[in-house]
């Protein structure tokens, strides 16, 4: 016999209107009750509703005449593929909206943006920042093939929470 069935059969001692019904393992076992206690209900959080922000959005392209002296390096240091295009889903917001100058977004922020097009609404990453001058303004990274030379008012811009996924 192994100790932890020793241990079972000396702390709980066989009843016998069981023992010839069950195998000789489980005879030796004698049922207990249980009380089941209720336990207190659990109410469901709502998610957090985060602010959103009515921008003007416009498209710019990886060019020292739009950007600085290397278009192709974003504010976060990140580095902008030669054959990239709006598909990329990459946009530089204007510094009072960047946590840095005192707004709610960082730099690699997931953004919704709706308002624009349905082509180019949808989720972005923030990698850039506009020129000083902008206020609430949002600029959508895109490729010089694509020709889209369009300003767009009260675009709505709010801040994807990131999902937590246990591994």
């Amino acid at each position: 016999m192994s100790i932890a069935l020793v241990l079972l059969t000396l702390l709980f001692p066989a009843r016998p209107m069981f023992s010839a019904a069950l195998p000789s393992t489980v005879a030796h076992l004698s049922p207990r009750t249980v009380a089941f206690v209720s336990a207190p209900l659990v109410v469901k959080r709502l998610p957090r509703r985060l602010p959103t922000y009515t921008v003007t959005a416009t498209i710019y392209e990886a060019d020292a005449r739009q950007t600085d002296s290397e278009p192709f390096v974003t504010a976060d240091n990140s580095r902008i593929p030669r054959r990239h295009s709006s598909k990329m889903r990459w946009m530089a917001l204007s510094r009072d909206l960047l946590k840095r100058w005192g707004g709610d977004f960082e730099f690699g922020d997931s953004v919704r943006v709706t308002g624009i097009s349905p082509k180019l609404d949808g989720n972005y990453i923030i990698h850039d920042t506009m020129n000083r001058r902008h206020r609430h303004c949002m600029d959508i990274l895109a490729a010089k093939s694509e020709h889209l030379n369009e300003m767009w008012k009260n675009v709505k811009i709010s801040k994807i929470e990131p999902e937590w996924h246990a591994s």
